[in-house]
């Protein structure tokens, strides 16, 4: 049975002494969040995932979720029960105001923590993750009166939120749904249409579920410039706050998936069912995407979850497993053949694994700490710089980290052979669990397009010249020294052709778009790469700094792993420039009827 170990001291290694987490005391709730609480939530959220979900996460792929006749979703065995430990451990509200009954603490804290629950188990954490998503647009855009009624009960877990975007026609263009609102008269909505692959809309794990909703209302523009968000819950809520009515809304089926068996994504049927304006009318796309940036960074920690975890079983299989001898001799002559670790092509397999998820974790937790760097400062020029952050790296988290989660878990796979292909080993699930997260969300060739064509160019290029002279500054003050030359002249070549694309893309994108078109995704790796690069070399200097204290195999096999990232994966930039530079002409050279 596959095993899952969360990260616990790699997370705090990069807190504590990387990311100077712990000098944002002058940020709401970091002063709650000492060192020792810190430590102490990271190894209790581990404990919940190694003990309580990981257990779960071959059940929930095998029995899967089934709809009863009466449209009730009953979810698979287990799930109830670790839904209400979850619950009652006060994880939902970990980065929720204490106002509405959460905690208050970083919500750095919190990425963290849903990194645990995606390694561990992916279908179940998408449970939690939704409400938290839907939660955090209720905070921005709900009235006072919205927040009173419905954080409280989300942040104690009673109920669960979703997001309703989807329909059988259209996906990406939401401009072109038909789901409409009526007005009731009172303030309310009648909404009628449906959405289809909505994850967690149905399920027996609370007692109400709270949809977010975007339809059309009567007589309003055509297009994305026509949509409002509704909150329409399952059961209509009383004044006091108690259930009433069940709403008109209801699961028509379940879809039949590859992967994410344990989780709901279900067909949703809208019948004049009732629901609420949430913040503007007509401003609904400016609402939704409150919800949708933070689901698409929580959709790249899921990517991070799955190459973890693939790593983990494919290095203890790689341990375990004997099969002819290493090419130097052999290593454990004592048994019929060495492990197959000792293979150079294995282990250039685990290590290409290793490196990229230490860089993206720290990626992952500086993206999440800029978030926090937003929300809580009272800096209006720390606030504007984090916002830039955050609209220039929500694509390439979310695109670059499920890119390579997916990839990383078919490496791991292929590092077991026969048995990453049988089912009880468990390569196959995290296989088939970690391809979701490259498509939901805003597919990752939209991701790459959004990098390109809104984020890169938006205020003049202000975040990607923010971003260039960070990394710039940091290979400035860094060149003179001996033990970071290794990370320091990697990173400056990969930066050269991150300028050299930007510019190239400057030079021929306008006047033909084509051009930004055929390079986007190629752009969206080259830039994950620099900015791993980044966090490789923010890591190394951290690394050298404890090693000196403290000499131990730890600091350096994390160098070790820092000088394989910087030796033969980043180099890749130049591949990716010499892709952007080709142009579209031979992309977009065939006729249609060609294909």
């Amino acid at each position: 049975m596959p095993q899952y170990r969360a990260p616990v001291d790699d997370t705090l290694f990069l807190l504590t002494d990387v990311l100077g987490f712990h000098a944002r005391d002058n940020l709401a709730g970091f002063a709650d969040a000492s060192p020792d609480v810190v430590e102490a939530v990271l190894r209790e959220g581990a404990k919940l995932a190694e003990e309580v979900l990981a257990p779960l996460n071959r059940t929930g792929d095998v029995e899967g979720c089934r709809r009863e006749a009466d449209g009730t979703v009953r979810t698979p065995t287990g799930f109830k029960a670790a839904y209400d430990t979850y619950a009652q451990g006060g994880w939902m509200g970990l980065s929720v105001p204490e106002a509405y009954g959460g905690q208050g603490l970083p919500h750095t804290l919190n990425t963290a923590i849903q990194e645990f629950a995606s390694g561990a188990n992916l279908a179940f954490g998408m449970y939690p993750g939704l409400t938290q998503g839907a939660m955090a647009a209720l905070l921005v855009h709900g009235t006072e009166e919205q927040k009173a009624l419905y954080l409280p009960k989300m942040v104690e877990g009673a109920w669960t939120g979703t997001m309703n975007l989807t329909e059988p026609h259209c996906g990406t263009d939401l401009g072109l749904l038909k789901t409409k609102a009526v007005p009731n008269g009172d303030g309310s909505y009648s909404l009628t249409g449906t959405k289809i692959f909505i994850s967690a809309g149905e399920h027996d794990l609370a007692e109400n579920i709270v949809h977010l909703v975007i339809a059309r209302i009567e007589g309003a523009p055509a297009g994305t410039k026509g949509i409002s968000l509704f909150v329409v819950p399952k059961f209509l809520v009383n004044a006091d706050g108690s259930l009433g009515a069940r709403n008109g809304v209801t699961c028509g089926s379940l879809e039949h998936k590859m992967g994410i068996h344990g989780n709901a994504t279900c067909v949703m049927n809208y019948d004049g069912a009732t629901g609420w304006l949430v913040g503007q009318e007509n401003r609904g796309l400016n609402a939704m995407f409150v919800m949708m940036n933070e689901a698409r960074l929580a959709v790249g920690v899921q990517g991070l979850g799955q190459s973890e975890v693939a790593y983990q079983n494919a290095a203890a299989y790689a341990k375990d497993r004997l099969q002819g001898r290493a090419l130097t001799g052999a290593k454990a002559p004592e048994k019929a053949a060495d492990p197959i670790i000792v293979h150079p092509d294995v282990r250039r397999t685990l290590m290409q694994i290793r490196a990229f998820n230490e860089a993206a974790r720290a990626l992952m937790l500086w993206t999440a700490l800029q978030a926090d760097i937003l929300h809580r400062s009272e800096d209006a020029k720390e606030r504007q710089a984090a916002d830039d952050h955050l609209g220039l790296m929500t694509p390439v988290v979310k695109g670059v980290l499920t890119d390579r989660g997916f990839a990383n878990a078919v490496e791991a796979q292929q590092l077991l052979g026969g048995h990453g292909y049988i089912e009880e080993w468990g390569m196959s699930q995290f296989v088939r669990d970690a391809r979701i997260a490259m498509i939901y969300e805003g597919a990752n060739g939209i991701q790459a397009m959004d990098l390109i064509g809104r984020k890169l160019p938006k205020d003049g290029g202000r975040a990607m010249m923010a971003f260039l002279g960070e990394v710039q500054t940091f290979l400035k003050d860094h060149g003179e020294d001996p033990a970071m030359a290794p990370f320091v002249k990697p990173l400056q070549a990969g930066v050269n052709d991150l300028q050299g694309a930007v510019m190239w893309l400057m030079q021929n994108a306008f006047a033909k778009p084509d051009n930004a078109g055929a390079g986007a995704t190629d752009f969206m790796h080259l830039f994950g790469l620099v900015a791993l690069g980044y966090m490789w070399a923010r890591i190394a200097k951290a690394a050298l700094a404890k090693h000196a204290e403290a000499p131990s195999p730890r600091w350096e096999s994390k160098l070790a792993g820092g000088r394989f990232f910087m030796e033969r994966m980043l180099p890749e930039t130049g591949l990716r420039l010499t892709r952007i530079k080709a142009g579209a002409e031979s992309t977009m050279v065939l006729e249609a009827d060609a294909f």
